[in-house]
C-alpha cells in the first residue's frame, strides 16, 4: 500500500495553485497537473478525490490561511488585559496585509469568484476561512457588548459590518489587472479609519 505524505500533498497543492492561477478552474486539468508533477492522475486522486477538493485545498493554503493567523492573534488578545480598539486594529492590519499584497492569494480569490456561480466552490471557500473569522469576531464583539463597551446588537451582524469597513477602501483591487502594492503605513491608516468608523457607530448611545 502506498503511503501518502504531507510533503507530497504540499507539493501537489503548490503546483495546483500555479496551474489554477494560470488557467483558471475550467482550464486546469488533473492530467496537466500530473504531467507537471511527473506522476500519474491515480496518485493525485489518492490525495484529492476531485478537482473541486483540490481547489479547496489550494484556497485554504493560499487565500484563507492569513485569516486563521489573524483570528489566532485576535483571540489571544482576549486572554490578558484587553483593549478592544487595539485588538481590532491589529486584527485588521494582519488581514489586509495579505489580502492586498499577496499576488497569488488575489489570483486564487478571483478563480473562486469566477467559479462560485457554477459549483459549490464559493461556499466551500467561505467555510474554509471567512466563516471562522466572522465567528471569532462575533465572539469578541459579543463579549464587548456584555461589558457595555458596545451597544447591544447582533454580534454576527456587527462582525460582518466591521469586516466590510476593513475592506471598503481596497475592494476595487480585485478588479484591477495589476493593483499596486500598499505599504504597511497605508494599511495602518485604512484600518484606523475602519476601526474608528465602526466604534463610532457601535458605541453605546
Amino acid at each position: 500500500m502506498r503511503v501518502r505524505t504531507q510533503a507530497r500533498r504540499d507539493a501537489i497543492v503548490a503546483e495546483a495553485a500555479k496551474l489554477f492561477e494560470e488557467s483558471g478552474y475550467e482550464g486546469a486539468s488533473m492530467s496537466e497537473l500530473s504531467k507537471r508533477l511527473g506522476g500519474s492522475k491515480a496518485t493525485l486522486y489518492r490525495y484529492f478525490p476531485s478537482k473541486e477538493s483540490l481547489l479547496v485545498a489550494v484556497v485554504q493554503a493560499v487565500a484563507t490561511s492569513h485569516l486563521t493567523e489573524a483570528v489566532n492573534g485576535f483571540t489571544q488578545d482576549t486572554r490578558g488585559e484587553f483593549d478592544l480598539k487595539e485588538a481590532l486594529q491589529r486584527f485588521g492590519e494582519k488581514m489586509l496585509a495579505v489580502m492586498n499584497n499577496d499576488r497569488r492569494a488575489t489570483a486564487i480569490y478571483r478563480v473562486v469568484i469566477a467559479e462560485s456561480g457554477r459549483t459549490p466552490v464559493g461556499q466551500l471557500f467561505y467555510q474554509s476561512g471567512p466563516s471562522e473569522c466572522i465567528a471569532a469576531i462575533s465572539s469578541v464583539l459579543g463579549e464587548a457588548m456584555d461589558r457595555g463597551e458596545l451597544r447591544q446588537a447582533d454580534p454576527r451582524v456587527a462582525a460582518l459590518q466591521f469586516t466590510s469597513l476593513l475592506t471598503a477602501e481596497t475592494e476595487m483591487r480585485i478588479y484591477q489587472q495589476e493593483p499596486p502594492a500598499i505599504t504597511h503605513a497605508q494599511i495602518g491608516e485604512m484600518v484606523v479609519r475602519a476601526v474608528e468608523q465602526f466604534l463610532f457607530g457601535a458605541s453605546p448611545r
